[in-house]
């Protein structure tokens, strides 16, 4: 046990490594955010917003609106169409996340990757449409009344199988995503037949 002068030292070693961690994570979250005046980093914020208000226009409102209603109409088509057995495995809802998440990994590379989109397409598709098609609530629901119904192992085994399928599905959307648009502009500036 440190006493005295030992604990002080102590103390102020830990201070300061708080400190600089302190430091270093601000300066890494204001190069994610942006830094003050550079603009925001997420396209659908106008960029004349003052800082700290984010304002949204309303034509992106009303993209994400459209986009996030038919993603749920949709997801509500799945849901009717293949209904989940009560107390199995939540297929219809593992299926619409895993999809969505493949994607979302395709229209993020598309988008980020080819000529300069229309500036609703990613509030629409992406935060719209595939924002109301997938569904964490339900996920999460269904975990709980597996669990509440005594089927821990398939609880668990659903909330990693979900997890590690969506974000593996939308790594591999954006791997071939990005491979095709390569494809594509090879194609075009290779100067084919």
């Amino acid at each position: 046990m440190l006493r005295g002068g030992g604990a002080r030292r102590a103390g102020g070693v830990i201070a300061e490594v708080v400190r600089r961690a302190r430091g270093r994570a601000l300066a890494t979250l204001a190069g994610v955010i942006g830094e003050e005046g550079a603009g925001p980093v997420d396209p659908d914020v106008e960029p004349r917003a003052p800082a700290g208000r984010g304002e949204v226009s309303p034509a992106v409102l009303g993209a994400v609106a459209l986009g996030g209603l038919l993603g749920g109409l949709a997801r509500y088509g799945v849901a009717q169409g293949w209904p989940a057995p009560a107390g199995g495995w939540p297929w219809p809802t593992l299926a619409v996340n895993v999809a969505g998440s493949l994607l979302i990994g395709v229209l993020m590379a598309v988008l980020a990757g080819g000529r300069a989109p229309h500036p609703l397409a990613r509030p629409f598709l992406g935060t719209g449409f595939l924002g109301g098609f997938t569904t964490f609530s339900a996920y999460a629901l269904e975990i709980g009344a597996l669990a509440e119904r005594g089927r821990i192992v398939t609880a668990a085994a659903y909330l990693v199988v979900t997890a590690v399928a969506a974000v593996a599905a939308a790594w591999a959307g954006s791997a071939l995503a990005r491979a095709a648009v390569r494809r594509r502009r090879t194609g075009r500036s290779g100067g084919g037949a």
